[in-house]
């Protein structure tokens, strides 16, 4: 372990360290935080900082609980990862990755470089979100889902006008075993069905039935997926 990183104090209170977790240089650990056993922190990385609000923002400041790094999970350099947050067992944060607060990331995840994981966002286990994926807030990643480079998701159909968007505010649903191609873009409030298949450069505008490939502006079914390439016929790891 580095010496030269520094382990917040406020009130007495510091971070809880497991055995055997490794912090690189220059890291910041504010006091809630728990990290588990064999958790690795990289270089320059800033973990379980209070998320700041803008004076036209909508969410509310509020006390959040302590954010919980899984046992075996490595979080690589220049990393942020907010307070109130939970990550499972042998996950990797990738270079760059932001994660902001009341996010749960399940166990064998990979949250690549420069991905940005918005507030109340639930992700799955076995989840791989590529370089640059944006996963806006109140998204759920259900297990086994593959999310490739620059992928955005959304969430406001009025883009932060009228009185109307708070009612209907939704981030995607992406069902167990589905597959998103680099450059889509979800909607807000659209569900991905099960082991489904978006092609690259997608805008996904209505929801995608269970197993099928859709592909197109606007995203229309043009097949089924074959059966050897759904997730729960593979026996090996998706990664």
């Amino acid at each position: 372990m580095s010496e030269n990183f520094t382990l917040v104090e406020m009130e007495g209170k510091k971070a809880k360290l497991g055995k055997n977790v490794r912090i690189g240089y220059n890291s910041v650990i504010y006091p809630d935080v728990e990290l588990k056993d064999n958790v690795v922190i990289g270089d320059n990385c800033i973990i379980g900082k209070t998320a700041e609000r803008a004076k036209t923002s909508t969410l509310k400041k509020e006390l959040y609980a302590p954010l919980i790094i899984g046992e075996g999970s490595t979080v690589c350099a220049a990393a942020i990862i907010c307070s109130g947050t939970t990550i499972g067992k042998d996950t990797l944060v990738g270079d760059g990755a932001f994660i902001r607060e009341k996010c749960v990331i399940g166990d064998n995840c990979l949250v690549g470089r420069g991905v940005t994981v918005e507030n109340d966002t639930r992700i799955g286990n076995n989840v791989k979100m590529q370089a640059h994926a944006y996963i806006t807030a109140w998204v759920t990643i259900e297990d086994n889902v593959f999310i490739a480079p620059c992928v955005t998701t959304t969430n406001d159909n009025f883009m932060g006008r009228t009185e109307k968007r708070f009612a209907l505010k939704k981030g995607a649903t992406i069902k167990k075993g589905a597959r998103i191609g680099a450059n889509a873009i979800l909607l807000p409030g659209i569900t991905v069905g099960k082991e489904a298949f978006v092609a690259a450069g997608s805008i996904v505008t209505k929801d995608v039935p269970d197993y099928k490939l859709v592909k197109g502006i606007p995203a229309k079914v043009i097949r089924d997926v074959p059966g050897e390439e759904w997730s729960e016929q593979v026996k090996s790891k998706i990664f």
